[in-house]
């Protein structure tokens, strides 16, 4: 029997060579779907295989706008013919929604920031109401520190959302969300494939501040080539200089959790990230299903994130063969 075909869901090709590589070394053949713009005839079958779902809540600032809802019509087509989807419809709602994701969380029992959902712009300054100062902005349709901003006053708050400098989301809600002080100037993501903890990666936040995307692609300007100074940074990053890390011995309750709330919710490719405040609480405030790898923490770290995803797909792509009686 022939294993089914590997199929990969997604809109960015800057951020798959990593993942392209990690088949061909695992010796898994995929084929691309790339979900930008097309057509989907309704009264066609999808081919056997297995489709793994990648698309980001950020694909709109890489002028792909109609990726989100083309991959919800694909999505739905898959699954309606049966076909095995990872990180499927569902999830892709996960992926779109901060709202969404803490929500899911909080009913987990998973602690998470405090959080307001504006949803209009005139509602954001109502959001804001009865907020210890300083506090944050985000987008719901998040993804690389979209419409994230720090607010030392009310008052700084209300120009800003006065102003034509006012960033407007994607889906029209904003989050007003306090803001955590570190214990330590960093976040960890822990990285899921398969209901397995791969590993843990810190960020430094006082270089990296908002904007905590680990692809290669992320931390360079394409135009001045050197590196970007995000949102939220305290200390101007310099070139070749590494703002994650592995975060080596890392073991905690919070993975069992991470791993029972995936579970849970279908989730079978992720990065979870949590931040460790001042005062003690263990943050989680952001769930990657989309989520990419760095390269330097992939030089050091005790097995490769992007083959152990190859390494499952492709057992799920095996053909189950059963013995008669």
């Amino acid at each position: 029997m022939t294993a089914p075909r590997i199929y990969a869901l997604h809109e960015n090709p800057e951020w798959f060579p990593p993942f392209a590589q990690a088949f061909a070394e695992e010796g898994v053949e995929v084929e691309e779907w790339l979900l930008t713009e097309g057509t989907l005839d309704l009264g066609a079958s999808p081919p056997e295989g297995i489709f793994w779902s990648r698309i980001s809540a950020s694909a709109h600032t890489r002028d792909h706008g109609l990726s989100k809802d083309y991959t919800r019509a694909v999505l739905s087509w898959l699954e309606s013919h049966g076909r095995r989807t990872v990180n499927g419809r569902r999830v892709l709602e996960l992926e779109m929604s901060k709202v969404d994701q803490l929500t899911a969380l909080r009913a987990a029992g998973i602690q998470t920031p405090r959080t307001v959902a504006a949803i209009g712009r005139d509602q954001v300054l109502r959001a804001a109401q009865g907020f210890p100062t300083p506090f944050v902005t985000k987008h719901n349709q998040g993804g690389k520190g979209l419409g994230v901003r720090r607010f030392d006053t009310y008052d700084e708050l209300v120009a800003y959302v006065e102003s034509e400098e006012f960033e407007e989301p994607q889906d029209g809600i904003t989050l007003v969300q306090e803001f955590v002080v570190a214990r330590e100037p960093r976040i960890t993501r822990v990285e899921i494939v398969g209901g397995e903890f791969v590993y843990a990666i810190d960020a430094d936040t006082a270089r990296g501040g908002f904007q905590l995307c680990p692809a290669d692609a992320c931390a360079i300007d394409p135009e001045t080539g050197r590196p970007i100074m995000p949102p939220g940074a305290t200390v101007e990053p310099e070139a070749d200089q590494q703002l994650f890390s592995l975060r080596e011995g890392f073991d905690h309750p919070i993975i069992d959790q991470y791993i029972e709330f995936a579970r849970t919710n279908g989730i079978e490719v992720c990065g979870i990230e949590f931040i460790e405040s001042v005062d003690g609480r263990l943050l989680t405030y952001d769930v990657n299903t989309n989520t990419n790898y760095n390269a330097a923490v992939e030089a050091v770290a005790p097995r490769s994130a992007p083959r152990t995803l190859a390494r499952y797909l492709a057992s799920l792509a095996s053909p189950v063969v059963t013995s008669g009686v």
